[in-house]
């Protein structure tokens, strides 16, 4: 069975309806993993996926802020519930599909100081990071495993538009890359969109509203991830590379996330 997972920070749900079903159109995901859906779970809009498609949810949501959603044409099952927030916001939902476990995190973006002691936000982005690593460190990595959403840092070099600059910039800081670099070999994941684009290339799934053409400006910072246990490697390798992409196109359509969708295929 094929499944299609599409991650995507939709900056608030409910008015992306357009949005949401062109791309449901063009890019035809199994699964889609939502971040900041910005409504609770009674206010998300069921009926509109319903039509689309989606008949199987998981939700967590809070008023106003944050929020998280997996909607799904495959069925869904339970899966462990994880604790990582310490600020309780509605940043983490997950669930089983057809035996894959996916996590759908929307980690803190961390402020404008990169200083844990004077940053509480920061400490909070940090924070999150180290418990994900220790949850993880402790799973056995040949159960299939999806870790994906925004997790607000670009590690590589390449992930950044500049990466002189952005390196005092939070999202890009020596610290966020190390703690990005040590959820990743906790779990031995594989970064799946890079095993499709080279580290030596230029990626990016967000560019900033404040340009008045994104990509004239270039502005690029890859926010958003996939990736997958050792477990789930034949699965995303079976046509005998990964399938995987940055819609960049989405993200120049009429009233955009400032995310571009990323996808991969696994075969399960």
């Amino acid at each position: 069975m094929r499944l299609r997972l599409a991650t995507w920070n939709i900056n608030s749900v409910r008015p992306r309806g357009d949005l949401i079903g062109r791309m449901v159109e063009e890019i035809a995901p199994d699964v889609i993993a939502l971040q900041e859906i910005k409504c609770q779970e009674h206010e998300f809009p069921r009926e509109m996926f319903e039509a689309l498609g989606y008949r199987h949810f998981r939700i967590h949501g809070q008023k106003g802020w944050h929020g998280v959603a997996i909607v799904s044409r495959l069925p869904l099952e339970d899966s462990p519930p994880l604790d990582v927030c310490k600020n309780g916001h509605a940043r983490c939902v997950g669930t089983m599909v057809g035996g894959v476990e996916i996590q759908n995190f929307y980690i803190p973006a961390g402020g404008d100081i990169p200083d844990r002691e004077l940053n509480p936000k920061f400490d909070h982005k940090l924070d999150f990071f180290e418990k994900l690593t220790a949850e993880f460190g402790k799973r056995d990595p040949r159960n299939p495993l999806i870790v994906t959403g925004d997790l607000n840092v670009a590690h590589g070099e390449n992930d950044v538009w500049n990466h002189k600059y952005m390196s005092k910039v939070v999202s890009h800081t020596p610290v966020e890359v190390g703690a990005m670099e040590g959820l990743i070999a906790s779990g031995r994941f594989i970064d799946l969109p890079r095993e499709v684009v080279p580290p030596s290339e230029k990626l990016a799934s967000w560019w900033s509203y404040r340009a008045a053409d994104f990509r004239a400006s270039n502005r690029g910072l890859r926010l958003d991830h996939i990736l997958i246990s050792p477990g789930l490697r034949d699965a995303a390798f079976h046509t005998g590379k990964a399938i995987s992409k940055v819609h960049e196109d989405v993200r120049g359509w009429d009233k955009p996330s400032d995310h571009a969708p990323v996808t991969a295929d696994f075969m399960i």
